[in-house]
C-alpha cells in the first residue's frame, strides 16, 4: 500500500469508529452498526457504478438517490422498504440483504451513517484498501467482548498458519462450513491469487474456487461484503446461509479451513441424525462439524479445523468418530 492509502485507511478507519462511538452511546451495539454501514455501503457504491456508466444491479425505487435526500420519519420508512425489498432479491443483492433489519431507529443517528458514507468515493477504491478499512472494521467488532462477536472471528495469526500448512492451490476449491466474517476465505483467496498465470485463472478464483456457508443471517451479510470489497463474488456470492450439519448436498472440495461453533447443538436447530444418517449420533456441535467435514473432503485433499481437546479424548460416540478419523484420514 502507498503512504497515501495509509493515510486513506486510518482516517476512514477512525471516521467508522468515532460513529461507532456515538451510536454505543445512544444503545446501537457494535455489530448492529457494522450490519447497517453494509447496507448502505452497498447502496452508496451501486450508485457510483451507475456514475460510471456500469450497470446497476438494485431495483428502481430502492436505491441510494432514494434515500440520500430523507430525514425524520421518511428516512426511516424508505430505508426499512429498501431492506424489505431487497431482502427478497435474487443472487449477490439477496445474500448481502439476508433477513435485513433496521436496527436503528433514530434518524439522526440513521442520517450521520449516511453521511459518513456519502462523502466519500467507495467503487473505485482499489480492493485491497476498501477490503482493508472493512476487514479492520470486523477485526475490532471481534475483540468487542461486549457483542460476542469474537465467536464469528479467528485471529489472524491462525488463519494464517492454517492457510500455509494447507497450501491451497490456484486450481482447487477451498470450502469453511462454518465461515464467519470469511476471515479464512480471504486468506486462502490472497495465498491462491499469487500463484495466478493468466486473468482466467484469477476470474475463476474470484468467482468459482471459494465457498462459505454460515446459518447466522448477520453474519452471512458481513462476509459476503467482506469478499465483495476484496472484488471476489462480485455477481453470486460464494456465502450461503444454510446449517452446515443439516446439508446433504454431494458437493466436496480440496481444502477445507474451518473453526466450527463448540459445544451443544442450540435448542430447535433440527435433530442433525435425523438428517444425516451417514453420522454417528453425538449433540457434540464439535463432533458433527468435524463428521460434515469429513464427508465433503475428496480423496486427496486437505484439512485445518481448530477443535477442543476433548475430541481427542472423550469416548462414546467421539471416540468412534475418531476411530473412522484414523482409519480413513491421514491425521496429524
Amino acid at each position: 500500500m502507498t503512504e497515501n492509502q495509509i493515510k486513506t485507511e486510518s482516517a476512514l478507519i477512525k471516521k467508522v469508529g468515532d460513529i461507532a462511538n456515538v451510536m454505543a452511546a445512544a444503545g446501537v451495539g457494535f455489530t448492529d452498526y457494522i450490519t447497517q454501514l453494509t447496507y448502505i455501503l452497498f447502496l452508496k457504491m451501486d450508485e457510483e457504478k451507475e456514475e460510471m456508466g456500469l450497470e446497476s444491479t438494485i431495483p428502481n425505487g430502492y436505491k441510494w438517490k432514494d434515500l440520500v435526500n430523507l430525514n425524520g420519519t421518511d428516512l426511516i420508512e424508505k430505508y426499512e422498504e429498501i431492506l424489505r425489498e431487497l431482502a427478497k432479491e435474487e443472487g449477490l443483492i439477496g445474500t448481502i440483504f439476508t433477513k435485513a433489519a433496521n436496527k436503528i431507529d433514530s434518524p439522526v443517528k440513521l442520517a450521520k451513517i449516511i453521511e459518513m458514507v456519502k462523502s466519500e468515493n467507495w467503487y473505485m477504491m482499489e480492493g485491497d484498501l476498501k477490503g482493508a478499512i472493512y476487514e479492520s472494521i470486523l477485526e475490532k467488532n471481534g475483540q468487542d467482548k461486549k457483542s460476542g462477536a469474537g465467536q464469528y472471528f479467528t485471529p489472524r495469526a491462525l488463519i494464517q498458519a492454517m492457510v500455509d500448512v494447507t497450501d491451497p492451490k490456484i486450481t482447487e476449491t477451498v470450502a469453511d462450513p462454518a465461515c464467519g466474517t470469511a476471515g479464512f476465505l480471504l486468506a486462502a483467496y490472497e495465498h491462491m491469487k499469487k500463484q495466478a498465470k493468466n486473468s482466467n485463472q484469477l476470474t475463476n478464483l474470484k468467482n468459482n474456487a471459494l465457498f462459505g456457508v454460515d446459518n447466522t443471517p448477520l453474519v452471512v451479510t458481513l462476509a459476503s461484503m467482506n469478499l465483495y470489497l476484496h472484488d471476489i463474488g462480485t455477481h453470486t456470492s460464494p456465502i450461503v446461509c444454510q446449517d452446515s450439519l443439516l446439508d446433504t448436498s454431494d458437493k466436496m472440495y480440496d481444502v477445507i479451513l474451518a473453526n466450527p461453533p463448540f459445544g451443544t447443538r442450540p435448542q430447535g436447530s433440527g435433530e442433525v441424525s435425523a438428517v444425516r444418517s451417514d453420522f454417528i449420533k453425538t449433540s457434540d456441535n464439535q463432533v458433527n462439524f468435524l463428521q460434515h467435514i469429513m464427508s465433503i473432503v475428496k480423496t486427496g485433499g486437505r484439512v485445518a479445523v481448530v477443535l477442543p481437546d476433548n475430541v481427542l479424548t472423550d469416548g462414546n460416540a467421539t471416540a468412534k468418530v475418531r476411530e473412522k478419523l484414523l482409519k480413513d484420514f491421514n491425521l496429524h
